[in-house]
């Protein structure tokens, strides 16, 4: 398949998922090989390659020509459990081959429509004490750098790349593959119940080491949670039938919730109820299935998100003065918390780069006011050394989140080397990396 280019010089709007960052550029590039790639950046002179839109921030935004990688996906070579898959592939689709090949992610996020690339470049992450982000799996990748050339890099070739690229903002080149460590796919067991957020915390510590893979789910207007458990079993799938998951997915998470949230937004003074109601009615849900089917659940209410990495040992206290300021705010917040755990890893820009992390993400629907409770959480974050998801809203800059990142001048001295005329900057970039 040929790379498809639309006519030079006719704008083509863009706008993310959740209608936070636009972009007008002036032509999008569609190049279907790692050549038409080489190719496409060679010839540009300001570039940047784009996912799925899912990110809350204008990461994404391309000034002047896009590099769209829809035409570039599918696995490329498969060698055990190493599995190297072309950037544009989506994480459902990366899902579904994995599966029919036996492996899985052993981890995942509760999103799927991300590019592979788009995702580890921005540090998306599951939940599990004892597994890190996406980009902790990845043993190697190949990249186009501002010149046209194409590199691997891996931790014995060019390791300074590799350890700035796997979360790389897309500000270092264009990933044209990533190559996964994967592992045998599994089922999970499968249990979301009702809590109480005082009786979760106290029990935090508990269910992180002993359940494989653990969050909850706060309305911040009440002391109740969702608990979401999920385990690997040695047993076959028994999944929600057709009908429960339509049910429970299609009805009430997202239609009857999104009902809630409209209701929410066109009478304002009824959101603290709405939210303490959506509370109450919090009932149990047992099943074990094929492990990317549990970890992923469908999203249509659009909502706009800021996550902030804190450490583990200062969840509770982040919880408990973001509880204070939700109660002092001059609107209601109608979605829940989520909250979430990693383990440390050492990828430089990585949000849990060298410790042990908790994640912590607010939420409101669109259209809704948020600015005064992400303002008010980002101030309760930063506060404990707190590091903003590359991908979700944040105020930060070069300035503020250099001190909270022991490799933040490695990972500008590489970018220099393989860009040093900026070619993949944009607005976004030039705020959080200087």
């Amino acid at each position: 398949m040929d790379p498809v280019t639309p006519e030079v010089g006719m704008a083509t709007p863009w706008t993310n998922w959740a209608r936070t960052a636009s972009a007008n550029p002036h032509r999008v590039e569609h190049p279907a090989s790692a050549d038409a790639i080489a190719e496409a950046v060679a010839a540009a002179s300001s570039v940047r390659p784009r996912g799925s839109g899912h990110s809350f921030t204008d990461i994404a935004a391309a000034p002047q020509v896009a590099l769209d990688l829809d035409a570039w996906t599918g696995i490329a070579d498969v060698s055990g459990p190493l599995v190297t898959v072309r950037a544009g592939t989506t994480l459902r689709r990366l899902n579904a081959l994995l599966d029919g090949l036996g492996l899985a992610m052993p981890n995942l996020g509760d999103i799927d429509a991300q590019t592979i690339a788009g995702a580890t470049s921005t540090g998306t992450h599951g939940t599990g004490a004892k597994l890190g982000g996406l980009a902790t799996r990845i043993t190697a990748m190949e990249l186009v750098l501002a010149n046209g050339e194409q590199v691997r890099c891996s931790a014995e070739e060019r390791p300074d790349l590799f350890h700035a690229a796997r979360v790389g903002l897309g500000a270092l080149g264009v990933i044209s593959t990533v190559t996964l460590h994967c592992v045998p796919a599994f089922v999970l067991h499968a249990r979301e119940s009702p809590g109480r957020l005082d009786q979760v915390l106290d029990e935090f510590d508990h269910l992180t080491a002993v359940e494989d893979h653990v969050e909850f789910h706060w309305f911040p207007h009440s002391d109740d949670v969702i608990v979401k458990r999920n385990n690997r079993v040695d047993e076959e799938p028994a999944p929600l039938s057709r009908f429960r998951r339509f049910y429970e997915y299609e009805v009430l998470e997202n239609g009857a919730f999104g009902l809630v949230c409209r209701i929410a937004r066109a009478v304002p003074r009824t959101t603290r109820t709405l939210n303490r109601v959506c509370g109450n009615l919090v009932s149990e849900r047992v099943y074990r299935d094929v492990s990317h089917k549990v970890f992923v659940t469908p999203r249509r209410v659009r909502f706009v998100e800021s996550e902030y990495a804190v450490p583990r040992a200062d969840l509770h206290d982040v919880l408990r003065e973001l509880r204070t300021a939700v109660a002092r705010l001059d609107h209601g917040v109608i979605v829940p918390v989520e909250v979430r755990v990693a383990q440390g890893d050492d990828i430089w820009l990585s949000t849990a780069n060298g410790r042990d992390t908790a994640y912590i993400a607010v939420h409101q629907y669109l259209g809704m006011p948020y600015e005064q409770y992400f303002d008010a959480f980002e101030k309760i974050a930063t506060a404990v050394g707190g590091r903003p998801h590359w991908g979700k809203l944040h105020s930060r800059t070069s300035t503020t989140l250099a001190p909270v990142y022991p490799h933040f001048e490695d990972f500008r001295r590489v970018r220099a080397e393989v860009d040093p005329d900026g070619k993949f900057t944009n607005g976004y970039l030039d705020r959080v990396l200087g």
